[in-house]
């Protein structure tokens, strides 16, 4: 019995992992407004929108990814209030807060229905709502590793710099949010974006943050 239980677990895990890899047709992902665009970057306004996150003190990206989703993981197969299953969503999001004494992580995934279930206290994790707020975004292939995320974002930093529009100063110090679109089993054709905050930028479309992350 022990070994069918395992191997169940295994399947309805390989189902979840299928599924993100065919995210533009069989998952749910915010809604945006696209109000500018460049070659190397575009910037988005996001209505408000609700995330559940972990909060990961871990010493690396990738492992804080990697804990921190597997938390949500158990919230939306019925670790919660509710003991509800939730629709597996896109993209898995990164936040690297550099605002604190030390480096910390938060892992979000977005939810697409109203009213989602409070997690089970052991989870350690927390309900978000992001007010309307305008992203710059860069999108960028393979997998995102520690190697190469901040290089990812001083590249989305370097290109706003020089945007003529633009009158908020960025510097290679602010926090930044990886967003992932595809499973790690996808080993081709893999979708990754790097988010800013620009809710300031003097950019048409584009309004001032309400309230905090």
């Amino acid at each position: 019995m022990g070994n069918n239980l395992l191997i169940s677990v295994a399947l309805a895990s390989c189902f979840i992992v299928s599924k993100l890899v065919f995210y533009s047709h069989a998952v749910e992902s915010p809604k945006y407004l696209l109000v500018h665009s460049e070659s190397d970057y575009e910037i988005r306004l996001y209505r408000e929108v609700s995330w559940i996150y972990a909060l990961v003190q871990e010493t690396s990206f990738e492992k804080s990814t990697e804990d921190g989703f597997h938390r949500i993981y158990q919230y939306i197969h019925g670790e919660n209030l509710n003991s509800s299953q939730l629709p597996i969503t896109a993209p898995v999001l990164t936040s690297v807060i550099t605002s604190s004494p030390r480096t910390v992580y938060h892992v979000k995934l977005f939810l697409s229905k109203g009213n989602p279930p409070q997690p089970n206290p052991e989870l350690n994790l927390q309900l978000e709502k992001w007010s309307a707020r305008c992203l710059a975004i860069r999108k960028f292939s393979g997998f995102a590793k520690d190697d190469n995320v901040k290089k990812e974002m001083e590249s989305l930093v370097a290109s706003l710099t020089e945007h003529p529009t633009g009158n908020t100063v960025l510097d290679f110090n602010i926090s930044y949010t990886i967003a992932q679109y595809n499973s790690t089993r996808h080993t081709s054709g893999r979708l990754n974006e790097v988010w800013v905050d620009v809710s300031e930028f003097n950019i048409e479309g584009c309004l001032p943050k309400q309230g905090k992350n």
